[in-house]
């Protein structure tokens, strides 16, 4: 098991082994994913959102913009 340790500032150092295998470097960012409480997951935020395209499927219903604008106008008049 790898450990780091925090700094009075709330910083730490990942370990080079933890980099590796995350292929992340300087500049990268992170994720910290709350599993349960007191329970993290550190995750490498290194996708482009790009390769999300896809992931879900095609949506069951499409909508238009002019849908969509309707549909906030609508709500924004009756939020008021």
């Amino acid at each position: 098991m790898t450990t780091a340790t925090i700094t009075s500032k709330g910083q730490i150092t990942i370990p080079i082994e933890v980099r590796n295998a995350l292929a992340v470097a300087a500049g990268d960012r992170v994720e910290f994913v709350q599993l349960e409480p007191g329970k993290f997951m550190f995750v490498a935020a290194t996708r482009s959102v790009t390769e999300l395209k896809g992931m879900f499927g095609k949506p069951a219903k499409t909508a238009s913009i002019a849908d969509m604008n309707r549909v906030i106008a609508a709500r924004g008049a009756s939020a008021r």
